[in-house]
């Protein structure tokens, strides 16, 4: 009772799988109105066939899930269809039809047993298409329209529909970057104006990241890991979770970094407040090992710099430079044939005035470069 009363959506032991057989054992979902709940994982791990029984297009194997007090499964199909809505590009195959038809379905769930419109009905579809900006295709065949207009459309249904819940697959994979953001913004402002609760599943963790209100993380034959972006992104999780044998993601930043050049450095990098991670990648993809420094340890360029760079000169936060910090990027720009600096060096302060002196250190050695503007 006390759940019922707490959340709008949540399970208790349930099991999915196929022909009887599971693969997600004893998912606990706990999802209040107006949250975001994002499925990340492995590709195979299971978060489709999770959101298929969800959305009762596959019997659960065991537990039960429960929507607004009610068990799912005992809901009618009409009940079912004025609570919860999907978007899933497969499920419709229309023929003969515009997108303005497609986004019309939305609102058969109250038109009656005749499956008329009325004039409020088709207001809602107009508001819907105009609000995710897919108006001008409301005469198009909607098999002749791009994948990616296609998921707009769909998602344009889905809120003509009225739900208290939108289910969503993938929903950003056809989708170029502006209409990713444009995409999941419109979810977002849904979320928080009218109290609507978004189940989906995305592979873009730092969009997952951002978006979303409770991770669910699928691993295995069971839910890894469930709570607020803070609680799953800790240091090293993604890595595992995904098994991953090459690169490296920051859970802090959300950057995604290829292999590093795993060599001596040749180059040595003097970065700092975020111009040196274009570089870094520059160097990477050039395949020219190097080494960076001197950073706090807090700096914008440090997650791309330990990704990527043979060796990183670290220093703790908002500390001044120790002599031994000094000493060791010594020694590496006397190892490395060339010294690039990133930085404009006219601060003033004690921290702009030490790298300064290694740059004066480099250029009496003969190894210093021209300037790198960062990007």
């Amino acid at each position: 009772m006390k759940l019922m009363k707490e959340f709008y959506f949540y399970t208790e032991g349930l099991t999915v799988g196929y022909h009887g057989v599971p693969l997600i054992k004893n998912i606990e979902v706990r999802l209040r109105k107006g949250e975001i709940l994002t499925l990340i994982g492995p590709n195979g791990a299971g978060k489709t066939t999770i959101l298929k029984s969800i959305i009762r297009q596959l019997a659960p194997i065991g537990g039960v899930a429960w929507l607004d007090g009610e068990e799912i499964g005992k809901l009618s199909g009409n009940a079912f269809s004025k609570k919860v809505s999907v978007v899933l590009t497969d499920r419709v195959k229309p023929e003969l039809m515009t997108c303005e038809d497609v986004v019309a379905t939305g609102r058969y769930p109250y038109t009656g047993r005749f499956g008329l419109l009325s004039k409020e009905d088709w207001e809602l579809v107009y508001e819907a298409m105009e609000l995710v900006h897919v108006e001008e295709l409301r005469e198009r065949d909607f098999t002749k329209i791009s994948d990616g207009q296609k998921q707009r459309v769909m998602l344009a249904r889905a809120i003509c529909q009225e739900p208290d819940i939108i289910v969503l697959d993938e929903p950003t994979s056809f989708l170029d970057i502006r209409y990713k953001l444009e995409f999941l913004s419109i979810l977002q402002r849904m979320s928080r104006s009218r109290n609507l609760s978004v189940i989906m599943s995305l592979h873009e963790l730092e969009l997952a990241g951002r978006i979303s209100d409770k991770l669910l993380c699928v691993k295995g034959d069971k839910v890894d890991r469930f709570g607020t972006p803070e609680e799953v992104f800790t240091p090293g999780y993604i890595s595992g979770l995904y098994g991953m044998t090459a690169g490296s993601y920051d859970e802090g930043t959300g950057n995604l970094e290829l292999e590093p050049v795993r060599k001596e450095p040749e180059i040595f990098v003097i970065a700092g407040n975020g111009t040196g991670t274009a570089f870094f990648r520059r160097l990477q993809r050039e395949g020219i090992p190097f080494a960076a420094g001197i950073l706090w340890e807090n700096d914008l360029d440090c997650p791309a710099a330990r990704a990527l760079a043979s060796e990183v000169v670290l220093e703790r936060a908002f500390s001044p430079i120790g002599a031994e910090k000094i000493e060791r990027a010594e020694e590496l720009i006397d190892s490395c044939r060339r010294v690039l600096c990133t930085l404009s060096l006219e601060e003033t302060g004690e921290w702009a005035r030490k790298l300064r002196e290694l740059v004066v250190y480099a250029e009496k050695k003969g190894k210093l470069g021209e300037r790198q503007d960062h990007g």
